[in-house]
């Protein structure tokens, strides 16, 4: 079991240079303070996934993370920490690991500007090579990873026990006897041990895909092959797709492994199994992953991903600000962020929860952050929900840093000339930036050349009361710097007193911001009038101030009322998170969901909680099978400790087609377990609804652990054998786990 040379050549990287510069490893300065920096020894460990870092504390275990949770490699010091606890002379030796989950950014200094060069270059290399593998390649990956923890002694042999290790270690038991048995029909050499091919035919016997095999099997005529007409029968007839023979010869050209069988035009089981193991032959339908959805429409036409007190990394009271909260929340599309803007000293405004212990950072660094990352993920416009509680001294301060840092990115006035009817596109505002904000006066003043009379506006701060009268008292006047205020064009914050009065007073570009509680409560009990409100105006959906551990509530509701900017607490990994990435994880992952048609008309009578019209009683059904599941990730480190998956499916939508539905739990095996349970839904607002997957570790005395989940549009499901993708808590696809379903939607009678 020659794991180095297999792991190089796998990965396509044998001999690499800078693979062999990180298998070797050195010295690296960490940095946590202006006063605390340490050198510590970081080096790839032989799996080339996971990086180790001695540490030269006595009891403490050395540190270790996969290359699996990179984000970023950045070079420079361009993290907050690196700014706040470096100078600049070092700046060409420092770099940053920056991380998808919410652990702290690793900040280093390497001793020379070289050497920091080439751990970015060769870091940079392996995880794009990481992310880049296929999904065959992934699992023997994660395999070899496995099988050297297993060896123990290190003499490429695995001992009944260390077999017995490994099979802990890929998350399934099997009794003793099966073990036995597998490892005597292995054991060709009658050693007593297995070695290279012995370990490559155990591990095929335990992940015998026996589905796949009667799937492959009914279409494989071809003397035990499948051929192109075979390939394109099982497209049409199972997947549903439009197929012909050009597109079976392209995808035996591309997936087929054997060069005998790809020649004559025939493709295998391991063929076969990688094609179905392709993302663009998963659930998700692969036109919907680019943008394909109408951009030219007004911006309150669309759901906008958006994110509520953006600089907070933990929770709302004493927990840090950040601007990696800022990119970070960028980087997952958010299109909206918060700025609770206050004064700060030396003139200079800052951000923080006001009147709590969260720490604070600088408006212009948050503005600089935002400037350099807003569109790396999303072209789309970004908006800048302002919460301002500064003088008037610091707001023209506050307008200053925006237009020398965003230039002329930061929309200052209506694109078109003259006043504007109704808002532009997200086609239209590519690359730009818009303020949310209060407003001295209304944008029609402007053009008549009216001047406002002071510069005293009331001020609607969020209150974390849900006490209506509470909240009263907290309207004040607040000063507006003049300068401030003319940067509002399309985003005016105003107070909300009914439909009727909005519909009868505010122009289009004023909008309101409610309560969670409060616009719950409207899209219960004022739901048509809310859905034709969100039609011509905006509306912008906060937590409850009670929500103190920055937890979130159900965006669902919400969008279906047509409530445009729902904005949740993006640092909490929850369930509500999962489902807002899933809303969002089409059309490019832009940030933007058109609204459907229904709720794009001022005189529609859609009512998502009663559904009175006919149309919504043409519903779909789904029918869902849960097949199986392939090398789900442990919950728990404990050795002993082996998942119990269950399957649950959920749908998310109007009240009509809420639906939960789960398997019965498979016993001791997170590897292969398998169910082949049948589920069937109706669903009757396919353009609002959300189809979510999520395994459980099954738990009889406490709660199901959380094992992996996807979520995603109704309307982007694809038909027939699909793999579905996991992603963890923290919303990263696992890298070799899978759900295999079989999907078919139909009219219903």
């Amino acid at each position: 079991m020659e794991t180095n040379g297999i792991e190089n050549k796998l990965k396509g990287l044998e001999g690499d240079p800078d693979l062999q510069f990180l298998l070797k490893g050195g010295d690296l300065l960490k940095v946590l303070s202006p006063s605390w920096k340490k050198t510590r020894y970081f080096r790839l460990q032989e799996d080339c996934k996971t990086m180790w870092r001695e540490s030269k504390k006595t009891f403490k275990k050395n540190d270790t993370f996969s290359l699996d949770d990179i984000s970023a490699v950045q070079m420079g010091r361009q993290s907050e920490g690196l700014k706040k606890n470096t100078e600049e002379q070092v700046e060409d030796r420092c770099f940053s690991i920056i991380f998808k989950s919410r652990r702290k950014n690793l900040d280093l200094i390497a001793s020379s500007e070289e050497e920091a060069k080439q751990w970015v270059k060769s870091m940079q290399k392996v995880v794009s090579n990481l992310n880049n593998l296929s999904q065959k390649q992934k699992t023997e990956h994660w395999i070899l990873s496995c099988l050297r923890k297993a060896d123990k002694n290190k003499d490429d042999n695995l001992s009944p026990s260390e077999v017995k290790s490994f099979l802990h270690l890929i998350n399934i038991e099997v009794d003793d006897e099966y073990m036995e048995m597998l490892f005597k029909k292995c054991d060709k050499s009658k050693s007593g041990t297995l070695t290279g091919e012995e370990i490559k035919h155990f591990y095929d016997l335990l992940t015998q895909r026996d589905e796949i095999d009667v799937i492959y099997g009914e279409y494989a005529k071809t003397t035990g092959f499948m051929s192109a007409q075979n390939l394109v029968d099982f497209l049409m007839k199972e997947q549903r797709e439009k197929a012909t023979l050009a597109d079976a010869h392209r995808i035996i050209e591309m997936y087929e492994p054997d060069e005998n069988a790809k020649e004559k035009k025939l493709l295998s089981k391991d063929g076969f199994l990688m094609y179905l193991n392709h993302p663009d032959a998963m659930i998700l339908n692969p036109d919907h992953k680019d943008v394909y959805q109408d951009m030219s429409q007004p911006l309150n036409h669309y759901f906008i991903s958006s994110s509520h007190n953006t600089y907070l990394m933990e929770d709302q009271l004493k927990g840090p600000s950040s601007t990696e909260a800022y990119i970070r929340a960028l980087q997952k599309g958010c299109r909206c962020v918060e700025l609770d803007c206050w004064d700060g000293p030396d003139n200079e405004p800052v951000i923080y929860h006001g009147y709590t212990l969260t720490s604070k950072i600088l408006f212009k660094d948050v503005i600089k952050a935002i400037s350099e990352h807003a569109f790396k993920t999303s072209q789309y416009p970004v908006i800048l929900s302002l919460e301002n509680h500064c003088s008037v001294e610091q707001q023209e301060v506050m307008a200053r840093h925006m237009s020398s840092i965003l230039g002329s990115a930061l929309i200052t006035s209506p694109l078109s000339d003259g006043m504007p009817t109704n808002f532009p596109s997200p086609e239209e505002l590519k690359g730009k930036f818009l303020i949310k904000g209060k407003r001295l006066n209304k944008l029609e003043d402007t053009f008549a050349e009216a001047a406002a009379d002071d510069n005293d506006v009331t001020e609607e701060e969020e209150s974390n009361d849900e006490d209506a009268q509470k909240e009263k008292s907290t309207k004040k006047k607040l000063k507006l710097a003049k300068e401030l205020s003319d940067m509002v064009i399309y985003f005016k914050s105003v107070h909300f007193n009914s439909f009727e009065d909005a519909q009868k007073n505010l122009s289009f570009y004023e909008m309101a911001s409610f309560k969670e509680g409060k616009a719950m409560k409207l899209a219960e009990e004022s739901a048509n009038a809310y859905v034709r409100h969100n039609v011509e105006k905006f509306s912008r959906i906060y937590p409850a101030g009670s929500r103190t551990d920055s937890s979130n509530y159900n965006p669902v509701p919400l969008w279906n009322a047509g409530c445009q900017i729902v904005a949740l607490n993006f640092q909490t990994p929850c369930t509500d998170m999962d489902v807002n990435q899933g809303r969002f994880l089409v059309n490019g992952k832009s940030g933007y969901i058109l609204k459907p048609a229904f709720m794009r008309d001022v005189a529609t009578d859609f009512d998502p909680i009663t559904l009175t019209r006919g149309d919504w009683l043409k519903h779909k059904t789904l029918h869902v099978m849960v097949i199986s599941a392939q090398q789900l990730p442990k919950v728990s480190q404990k050795k002993s400790s082996i998942v119990d998956p269950l399957v649950k499916v959920e749908i998310y939508g109007v009240p009509a087609d809420v639906a939960e539905k789960e398997t019965k739990p498979f016993d001791n095996n997170g590897l292969n377990p398998s169910w082949n349970e049948n589920f069937q839904f109706d669903v009757y607002v396919p353009e609002l609804a959300l189809v979510r997957f999520s395994i459980e570790d099954y738990d009889s005395i406490s709660d199901n652990d959380f094992v992996g989940q996807y979520t995603l549009p109704f309307n982007s499901l694809k038909m027939g054998y699909r793999h579905v993708p996991l992603f963890n808590k923290n919303g990263n696809l696992l890298p070799s786990a899978g759900l295999f379903v079989h999907i078919m939607v139909m009219d219903a009678e």
